[in-house]
């Protein structure tokens, strides 16, 4: 049985799944465990080293958080300010020492900025290359890091 009969089978029956109010989740809402999972958190380092503009070591955490409140429409205008969070910064620093110890980035001694590796950047193309929800995330957190990039250009606080 499909999904789409189960569906249909459900609607013709007239059988409703009744769940109390005080239950339900806002479905535009993630918990700290479903936002800060180390794959995507691994994907999202990946998308902002892969470009021109890489990331310093030192400001992972923030640029990731903020790529990610930009990105998750849960996060679009609100006032959590994830890229604060504590949690999130050191998520994002297992899954930099993840990638790095796969050797899918890089961290310059001298500048200190990440970069992502040739395996690295295979991986993350054959994340992406296809259509699926993962692959516009990737692409829309790219966007969102390069308008943000933008936006310290203009205030005159990025080279």
């Amino acid at each position: 049985m499909s999904l789409n009969e189960f569906f249909n089978e459900a609607e013709s029956l007239n059988i409703h799944l009744r769940i109390p109010v005080s239950e339900t989740v806002p479905a535009h809402s993630l918990n700290n465990e479903a936002l800060f999972q180390l794959p995507l958190l691994a994907m999202t380092i990946l998308a902002l080293s892969k470009g021109n503009s890489k990331p310093v070591l030192s400001e992972i955490g923030q640029l990731v958080g903020e790529c990610l409140e930009r990105t998750v429409s849960g996060f679009k205008g609100s006032s959590q300010d994830i890229g604060w969070s504590a949690n999130l910064r050191i998520r994002t620093i297992k899954a930099l020492t993840f990638l790095e110890a796969t050797h899918q980035v890089q961290i310059d001694e001298h500048t200190r900025r990440i970069t992502v590796t040739e395996l690295g950047r295979k991986i993350y193309s054959g994340a992406t290359k296809n259509d699926s929800p993962l692959a516009h995330s990737m692409k829309t957190i790219e966007l969102s890091y390069k308008y943000l990039l933008d936006e310290l250009k203009i205030r005159g606080e990025v080279n």
